[in-house]
């Protein structure tokens, strides 16, 4: 037996360094370092800690490539349409949410899972309003729209161009009314919810020479509210500013 060690009742303690445990104990400091919250927002945000307030703002963030009813390679970046439906439902029947910001840094995706979304964030009662940051392509146009007041960074960046299918197309006439028809779909929400007119989004999807591999359009900050798919240009803080002018005017206008 070592001279510094000592018999006791329990298991054997280091005189020396009485914080070293016996064997299997550090196992279990282990297990209480990773479920320490500190450990925990250092692996998932890279910060010792995370700033605690109270907020009546929800924000929701749309970025990479918006799933569908496929999943994405593993080394995609995505956003499920089932993840962020429940939180719009959430935000709409909590009483302590009073306004919803949602935050666009997307390639765009599936056309039916992104058009489910804009629907939900059109439908809305509360006030809220969408910022684009980096990128809002293909169909994360008609999500930017959806808000009640939309913003884009200076240097952020719009694709418009028509849809396209994956996977086994038939060629028959079928197939590409069914195309015409469901571009009808997205033309229509983005004109329903923008100042742009339809006229002048089909010469934006189609406009030729400008993208290397496809047909469409870049618009960059300014542009998109040029043409009249973007209310503003702003960062965060007009985003911000506006949110709380719309919730103020609501709490206003409510009958207590």
């Amino acid at each position: 037996m070592p001279d510094n060690m000592l018999i006791t009742s329990g298991p054997w303690i280091n005189e020396i360094n009485p914080d070293v445990m016996p064997d299997g104990s550090d196992e279990g400091n282990q297990n209480q370092e990773a479920n320490d919250p500190k450990n925990e927002a250092l692996n998932q945000f890279g910060l010792l800690s995370l700033p605690k307030m109270e907020s009546n703002i929800h924000v929701i963030t749309i970025v990479g490539q918006v799933e569908g009813h496929l999943i994405m390679h593993s080394q995609n970046k995505t956003t499920k349409y089932e993840h962020i439906i429940p939180q719009l439902v959430a935000v709409e029947q909590s009483k302590e949410i009073q306004g919803l910001m949602v935050i666009l840094n997307t390639v765009g995706g599936d056309v039916e899972a992104g058009l489910a979304i804009a629907e939900m964030i059109a439908s809305l009662s509360k006030p809220c309003v969408s910022l684009v940051l980096g990128g809002g392509h293909s169909i994360g146009v008609p999500i930017a729209v959806a808000a009640k007041t939309s913003f884009i960074a200076p240097t952020a960046t719009m694709t418009i161009h028509p849809i396209r299918l994956t996977g086994l197309v038939v060629g028959v006439q079928q197939s590409f009314d069914y195309l015409d028809r469901m571009q009808d779909r997205v033309i229509n929400f983005i004109c329903g919810h923008s100042r742009i007119t339809p006229q002048r989004f089909r010469t934006l999807m189609m406009t030729t020479g400008e993208l290397a591999r496809d047909i469409g359009t870049v618009v960059v900050g300014s542009e998109a509210v040029d043409f009249g798919l973007i209310d503003q240009v702003g960062g965060l803080d007009v985003a911000l500013e506006c949110l709380n002018q719309q919730m103020e005017e609501r709490q206003g206008g409510q009958v207590h």
